[in-house]
């Protein structure tokens, strides 16, 4: 019998994905390498999901300005995350939409700050919590495109779960694939 998240899981998770990501280098601290079932050319397949991506580029278009994220319930819940894989920027969490997979409803929004103090949408992430909490099966594993999630991962930090995670760059053209989790163009630098 598959389990699913409970109200309270889904409210915990959240909370434990705000704390997680609020810790400078504790958020996607390289567990997100490239799973081997994608492969690297995987990250850069566009093929099938042009009009879909085109599709959440137009939903989430509205997201451009950060002050329509918040009033949507999104806060921000990290630094501007960097790594020697490259960037990810600020990482806004609806904590409503934690376990979502509608393409127009993403858990996490990614910003990166702009010389003038705004916030420049880059793209988004889906966070969905593992069903049974254990990293061995992946019964559960969501996609989104025809996109498998990676995960099932540790969580990144005190309280956060067992979870499968989606970034798509939507705004921000990313060298290492639309679905890679760390994009080399995005610096945090402002």
């Amino acid at each position: 019998m598959r389990h699913l998240p409970t109200a309270v899981t889904v409210v915990t998770a959240a909370a434990g994905l705000a704390l997680a990501l609020s810790a400078p280098a504790l958020a996607h601290d390289g567990a997100h390498d490239e799973p081997a079932a994608h492969g690297a050319s995987a990250t850069h397949s566009r093929s099938g999901a042009g009009a879909e991506l085109a599709r959440m580029r137009r939903d989430l278009a509205r997201y451009t300005d950060v002050e329509v994220a918040l009033a949507d319930g999104y806060v921000p819940v990290s630094p501007c995350e960097v790594s020697d894989a490259g960037g990810m920027g600020v990482h806004y969490l609806n904590p409503a939409l934690v376990g979502s997979t509608d393409p127009a409803a993403p858990g996490v929004l990614l910003y990166e700050p702009t010389a003038d103090g705004g916030a420049r949408l880059l793209g988004a992430e889906w966070f969905v919590p593992d069903a049974d909490q254990d990293t061995s099966t992946d019964e559960d594993r969501p996609s989104l495109l025809g996109r498998p999630f990676d995960g099932p991962m540790l969580g990144h930090g005190p309280g956060m779960p067992v979870h499968y995670d989606l970034h798509v760059w939507l705004y921000e053209t990313n060298p290492a694939g639309v679905f890679a989790p760390w994009n080399p163009r995005v610096d945090c630098q402002g």
